[in-house]
């Protein structure tokens, strides 16, 4: 069954997650390196890892199928879960796919140098209500691409 993987910790979605899935009838399970108030809901889990730095990224590949869809900011995650089968949506709404997530990589590790030459400073832009609105679109598309590709 289609089930919706969130990388917790920092995700600035969660509401959106929740209403979308709420309304599809999903299930949803947060991975977080620390505990967090999550909805009393019985389709929402939270999984708190351990705090070792790859713990929630190493536990969602573990777990994630074919066709689950996994939210998520952080690209090398993205690259296993693709490798996995499942579908994988950032936080503004970008899909990641096998297309794309080459050059998603090759940016970061490109932005990681010059982080760490001091030519940039800052992390990302702040969330924008069209970022929200296309990761609504695409998280619904996403889900309905899914169930049509499994009701043949």
């Amino acid at each position: 069954m289609l089930h919706v993987f969130v990388d917790a910790d920092a995700c600035p979605v969660k509401k959106e997650v929740y209403r979308v899935a709420g309304r599809c009838g999903l299930d949803v399970t947060l991975v977080a390196n620390a505990w967090m108030r999550v909805p009393n809901e019985s389709w929402i889990a939270l999984e708190v890892v351990g705090e070792d730095l790859d713990a929630a990224d190493d536990w969602i590949v573990e777990h994630v199928q074919p066709d689950d869809i996994v939210i998520t900011a952080d690209i090398p995650l993205a690259d296993r879960c693709l490798k996995a089968g499942a579908r994988v949506i950032g936080v503004t709404g970008k899909p990641f796919t096998e297309d794309n997530i080459g050059s998603a990589v090759a940016t970061r590790d490109l932005m990681s140098e010059l982080r760490e030459a001091g030519e940039i400073t800052g992390g990302p832009a702040p969330l924008t209500k069209r970022d929200r609105s296309r990761f609504l679109q695409l998280l619904d598309a996403t889900i309905q691409s899914i169930r049509r590709k499994h009701a043949v």
